[in-house]
């Protein structure tokens, strides 16, 4: 098996991204983004999943974080599609419930190629700092189409929204590890259809 990693970018009127994503790697975050919020989360994502991830993202922030953090959503999720590459042998599915205080996440996956986003949950607060928290929906659903993959996320309880996101984003972290693994034990890849891409 080859390593798996993928460098996209993405340069509009509105940001300008760069994304080197590394499956196999270690959790070490190079994070340099124009929405600290965004950092701090990829950076929880990054290390959980044990990816490497070179991340900078610039934009109109002046306006609001909404383009750079859909924009983010989009690389990352490209790049992972990317990396995995033909997905042989991998496990294919992943679940992961994550606490985090008084927040309880759960995160389940398929990488199918059939993108889909179920969110389950609610944000007590509209914001945390100045971040807009409906941009996390934003963020997941661009991730998930761009990735290709299925995407249920599930906030059973909380009530401190930046814990329950960040319990989301360890979960979806954890989760993606857990399906990216290679299994011995599958042939090709694991669906009767044949294909995964």
């Amino acid at each position: 098996m080859g390593k798996r990693e993928a460098t996209i970018e993405r340069k509009t009127n509105e940001t300008n991204i760069k994304v080197t994503f590394n499956i196999d790697g270690a959790g070490n975050a190079n994070l340099d983004t124009d929405v600290p919020f965004m950092t701090h989360m990829l950076d929880l994502f990054t290390r959980h999943g044990l990816f490497d991830a070179t991340i900078v993202a610039k934009g109109d922030v002046e306006i609001d974080d909404h383009h750079t953090t859909e924009d983010v959503g989009i690389v990352l999720g490209e790049a992972f599609k990317q990396a995995l590459g033909d997905k042989k042998g991998i496990k294919r599915y992943g679940n992961a419930f994550v606490p985090m205080d008084d927040a309880l996440a759960q995160v389940v996956v398929d990488l199918s190629n059939r993108p889909h986003l179920e969110l389950r949950g609610e944000w007590p607060a509209q914001k945390v700092g100045t971040f807009d928290t409906e941009l996390v929906h934003e963020f997941l659903w661009k991730f998930a189409l761009e990735a290709r993959i299925n995407l249920h996320v599930i906030v059973h309880y909380g009530h401190n929204t930046h814990h329950i996101i960040e319990a989301i984003f360890k979960a979806l972290a954890r989760a993606l590890d857990d399906a990216t693994q290679i299994d011995p034990r599958v042939t090709g890849v694991p669906s009767t259809k044949g294909k995964l891409s």
